[in-house]
């Protein structure tokens, strides 16, 4: 399907009706509910461009150009001297107002970045607004061609194309192969949300390059066992693994999303015990159904949405207070790593539910939810390997042995990854399991990390970062050299003009910070004060409590299964680096204490693992250089700390 509702030469453009251009325009727009405002909008638009573009013939013209990632259309783009403009029009409009620079900036970026034709070509955004007084731009590209957002209003137009042209002609272009190209896309996981929520599919959004394993394959995967289960009667649970930033979470929504049909009674749901993550996608997802439905409100895109995505302690108390089988028969669990032990909750019901005889720890419960259905019923599980984080977290050992214990009936999808420590934990999982119930499924692990679109190996090396593996580690970080910049710092002041420096349009910056890091509060890095996730993460940059604005930092809690395009990852004397191994502290009262139990190790360990796999595009590394007059915060608790960073190949900011 073509990705611009029009594409014409532009001499046939100059030449061709109006009225059949926006014939076209209005047959091919996606959405038949077309405003009056948008009508208006193309007929100036094509009238403006006919005038601009009369002496320019040799080129190519494209309305309505379509960036999945973002769900939103380009409103032009020229194909000119070897050029790509991006023009947006903004009709009517008297200034040129910062959103609309960085929305057409956005634009160019993620042709940049993810539409292969245009990697190695300069890009030119233009904003014009057509009341605007002339505005004098400044010809200024960016290190990968890019270019600075210049501004036009709808006379001079021709003019700056023209000057631009003559600069920085670029040999000549395929218009029709640059129309073909490959999209690849990376979106961040609010993106894919937004973008499956409105009917985009996996493979619109999705990487489909060799580099990276096609999540519709995985997608595809858990279908093929969703109908078989539904055809036989059968229950079934899969697991679905991957190093982080794979596209675990994506592969749930878009599973919750396809299944979503209530009428032929599935009516999957996507489940999370990550409170910021409902939060956020929930009121992303209600933000941009009630700004597209105009007659809806919020709080009522809200209520839609929240049926879609749900708290799984929700759904857990909701299942606590009836017997009966849950509504839908389809129910992907995300980060089911994190689902507690026995003890855990058993603990919880007693001292929170009155449950004094409450005996199942949660996967044993989750799963009997679903086992309440009579025919069939199917249960995803969303694994990531070291991301557990907190007490009474239970891994994927607590999984196998519930269903060992009490519901052997249920048929077992796994891939053949699952040896690895990290998910395992030393134990043999397949053993207890009957072999007539177990299932391999390759297509079941994500094995490269797409978070980072700059580099997949980003994962890898914070991998040996945390296992002492130096010299493992400087080879990847120099791999990563000019494709994903990581920096260390021991001011915090020059790292966040770094974040500022780095970040175009509205690629989203913070500063993130362990919630052991109580001595950053020195910085104003304070991380007992808890953000807003749903402002922090979708808020502009003129709001105080968004991430843009470096005042409130997240931690490991707010951010697992999120992510920013760059962030400042504040390392304090939590976790140290001494003589050749790490040291595990906490802080209590007055001073560090050392953490000696194996598994608060574990998770503090984890804790760094996730901040440090937060960024798509870079991050620097802040390591403060400690106070001597301070006895929480003494030089020696930081400076091998930064050393090892140093060694492992990490670039000195200063």
């Amino acid at each position: 399907m073509p990705r611009a509702c029009y594409s014409s030469h532009i001499a046939d453009f100059l030449i061709e009706s109006a009225d059949r251009i926006l014939g076209c325009l209005t047959a091919n727009y996606p959405n038949q509910r077309l405003e009056d405002l948008q009508i208006n909008a193309w007929i100036e638009q094509i009238k403006i461009l006919k005038e601009q573009l009369s002496t320019l013939s040799d080129g190519h013209i494209l309305f309505e150009y379509s960036i999945p990632r973002m769900g939103k259309r380009v409103d032009n783009i020229l194909l000119m001297d070897g050029i790509v403009f991006v023009l947006e029009f903004k009709v009517g409009e008297e200034s040129y107002p910062l959103y609309a620079l960085d929305q057409v900036l956005d634009y160019a970026l993620d042709l940049k970045n993810f539409h292969e034709q245009s990697h190695k070509k300069k890009i030119v955004p233009i904003l014009i607004s057509t009341h605007a007084p002339v505005h004098i731009n400044v010809i200024k590209p960016f290190e990968d061609a890019v270019f600075e957002p210049l501004r036009a209003n709808r006379d001079n137009l021709q003019q700056i194309i023209k000057w631009v042209s003559e600069e920085h002609k670029d040999g000549e272009l395929d218009t029709y192969a640059w129309q073909q190209s490959i999209y690849k896309p990376t979106p961040t996981i609010i993106e894919a949300a937004q973008a499956l929520y409105k009917g985009h599919s996996v493979q619109e959004i999705s990487r489909s390059d060799g580099g990276a394993i096609n999540l519709s394959r995985t997608s595809d995967a858990i279908a093929r066992i969703i109908d078989n289960s539904k055809q036989r009667n059968q229950k079934s649970i899969c697991f679905i693994t991957g190093v982080p930033g794979a596209g675990k979470t994506l592969a749930g929504l878009n599973i919750a999303n396809e299944r979503h049909n209530v009428d032929e009674g599935e009516h999957a749901v996507f489940l999370s015990g990550n409170g910021p993550l409902v939060q956020v996608l929930q009121e992303a997802l209600a933000r941009n159904e009630a700004q597209e439905k105009q007659e809806l409100t919020k709080t009522a895109a809200l209520r839609h949405t929240k049926a879609f995505i749900q708290n799984i302690h929700h759904y857990r108390d909701d299942a606590l207070e009836s017997d009966k089988a849950p509504a839908g028969q389809v129910a992907v669990f995300d980060e089911a790593q994190r689902a507690w032990t026995l003890e855990q909750t058993s603990s919880f019901m007693k001292r929170k539910k009155r449950r004094l005889d409450f005996d199942m720890s949660e996967p044993e419960f989750l799963i009997g939810i679903l086992d309440r259905h009579e025919n069939w019923s199917v249960i995803i599980c969303l694994i990531g390997g070291g991301q557990e984080i907190n007490t009474g977290e239970a891994g994927l050992p607590e999984w196998f042995s519930a269903l060992q214990k009490d519901y052997p009936h249920w048929n077992v999808y796994v891939s053949d990854k699952l040896d690895d420590f990290e998910y395992n934990q030393g134990i043999n999982l397949f053993s207890k399991i009957k072999t007539e119930r177990l299932h391999i499924e390759p297509n079941l692990h994500l094995a490269v990390s797409v978070r980072s679109f700059r580099s997949e190996k980003v994962s890898a090396l914070i991998k040996e970062i945390l296992d002492i593996e130096t010299v493992k580690a400087k080879e990847l970080c120099s791999a990563l050299q000019g494709k994903y910049p990581i920096v260390l710092t021991r001011h915090l002041g020059k790292a966040k003009d770094w974040l500022r420096q780095k970040s175009r349009g509205t690629e989203r910056h913070g500063i993130v910070a362990s919630s052991g890091a109580i001595r950053l509060k020195p910085f104003g890095v304070y991380v007992k004060s808890k953000i807003d996730p749903p402002n922090w993460f979708l808020n502009g940059k003129e709001d105080i409590r968004s991430s843009y604005y470096l005042e409130e930092a997240a931690t490991e809690f707010d951010i697992q299964g999120l992510e920013l395009d760059w962030t400042c990852v504040c390392w304090d004397a939590d976790l140290r680096f001494n003589d050749g191994q790490w040291e595990y502290k906490n802080f209590r009262g007055t001073a560090w204490n050392n953490v000696n139990d194996e598994i608060r190790r574990l998770y503090l360990k984890n804790a760094y693992r996730v901040l440090l796999t937060r960024a798509r595009q870079g991050m620097v590394i802040f390591v403060p250089e400690g106070d001597p007059s301070d006895h929480t915060r003494q030089p020696e608790f930081y400076d091998q700390t930064a050393e090892y960073l140093m060694q492992c190949g990490i670039p000195l900011l200063d």
